[in-house]
């Protein structure tokens, strides 16, 4: 079982790894957001061979802090547990990381004993199986293969394109902000007064919209964008 340790405290990060090596894990450690984006956009790959078992997250990172890598995570797809550590204990900033898609949470300090617990109870849930082709209405998506169809056609995208609809259609109905859309698919290559989403969001209604119909991503002013959502269900499997 491999294990990666995003957490700013050297300190901590080395005893924790010292720990679970002890009890037979393969451990990585990172310090920074910056880094912990990098290492989980390349594991999306098992080829590559950096896949996890299981990530230990800090909230309070450098550069990207914990909430903003796991919902990042979330939205490329990736399934790995993660913990949560941090040394906030206010309800509030719990329920933030289990919607950021956390799956435990645990507060500083915490006795190493109750982490092993922890990792052993995450790690025996059974593996969640993601839908190899997303599908929104006429619109399917093969994760695998990149590749839309609409109504049965192929419908030709760029890279940035296409990593945009797949945050879509893995929320359809949902309401999405610029800002959210920045850090998903430019990760933070440009700033929330950008243009660069409304650019993009445009490209895709002129490549899915059928003549004459209600463009299938709504603006929402002041708001963001949603993809509507198909009266005969949710995204799920092709």
């Amino acid at each position: 079982m491999r294990i990666l340790i995003v957490e700013d405290s050297v300190k901590l990060a080395q005893s924790v790894k010292k720990g679970l090596e002890a009890e037979g894990y393969a451990v990585d450690v990172l310090h920074d957001g910056l880094a912990a984006r990098k290492r989980l956009a390349a594991a999306r790959d098992d080829a590559d061979g950096s896949r996890y078992d299981l990530l230990l997250l800090d909230v309070m990172l450098p550069g990207v802090d914990g909430f903003t890598v796991c919902r990042e995570l979330r939205d490329r797809g990736l399934a790995v547990p993660v913990l949560m550590l941090t040394a906030r204990d206010a309800t509030a900033d719990k329920v933030t990381g289990l919607d950021s898609g956390a799956d435990d949470y645990l507060v500083k300090p915490f006795a190493f004993e109750e982490l092993l617990a922890r990792i052993r109870t995450l790690l025996r849930r059974p593996p969640v199986t993601l839908p190899p082709t997303l599908v929104v209405g006429d619109l399917s998506f093969d994760l695998a293969q990149r590749r839309v169809l609409r109504g049965g056609e192929e419908v030709t995208l760029s890279a940035k394109e296409l990593g945009l609809l797949e945050l879509f259609m893995r929320h359809p109905g949902q309401v999405l902000t610029r800002e959210r859309i920045l850090d998903h698919a430019w990760d933070g290559d440009y700033d929330a007064f950008s243009n660069i989403v409304d650019v993009y969001v445009g490209r895709l209604r002129r490549k899915l919209d059928r003549p004459g119909a209600p463009s299938r991503i709504e603006t929402r002013r002041s708001a963001g964008y949603v993809l509507r959502a198909a009266k005969e269900g949710q995204a799920g499997l092709g």
